[in-house]
């Protein structure tokens, strides 16, 4: 259809006691794996500010709604937990429903830059394919500074989930 422009892809970050809780999701959901790198670019420069993600946290992509929804929602990333220390998730801990996707987000205290002198978050989104039905597993990777200059980029389709770190970790906390 000639002139049809698909409505935006809307990412609203969500705080709760000052800390980065999530991000509501409005408009449609991502299409595809660079239309959600867009959004790991977004989540990833909030994670950059400085105090707002104090450690390495996992949110999961999910259709759950809020009670007063704003318009257009399509919904949510939330925060699971952290993925090291204490309190970090355990292997198969995300209870199914599969999510749509998993992120890992890491401040700036935890990531180390691929361009030196350069303070950056990072973080990685994880969409779970059924490789037994044709279906790839897929990831996204970014570096960004608070201001959204990034850094690195990187999108894999056809993906080992055990050939990053990043993945590895989401996908077994995926694993029942």
């Amino acid at each position: 259809m000639e002139g049809y422009r698909a409505p935006a892809v809307e990412v609203s970050p969500l705080q709760s006691e000052g800390v980065l809780s999530g991000f509501l999701l409005s408009g449609r959901w991502p299409q595809d794996l660079v239309e959600w790198s867009k959004v790991l670019c977004l989540a990833v420069r909030m994670a950059a500010v400085p105090g707002l993600l104090p450690s390495s946290t996992v949110f999961r992509v999910c259709e759950d709604r809020v009670e007063e929804p704003p318009p257009e929602m399509v919904g949510l990333v939330v925060a699971e937990g952290t993925l090291v220390g204490e309190e970090a998730l355990g292997p198969g801990c995300i209870e199914p429903p599969v999510p749509m996707g998993l992120l890992v987000l890491h401040p700036p205290s935890t990531t180390v830059p691929s361009v030196a002198d350069h303070e950056v978050a990072s973080g990685c989104i994880f969409l779970p394919g059924l490789p037994y039905l044709g279906l790839d597993h897929r990831a996204s990777w970014v570096e960004s500074d608070a201001a959204g200059t990034v850094t690195r980029l990187v999108n894999r389709q056809d993906l080992d989930p055990y050939s990053d770190a990043d993945t590895a970790a989401l996908s077994v906390l995926l694993a029942a």
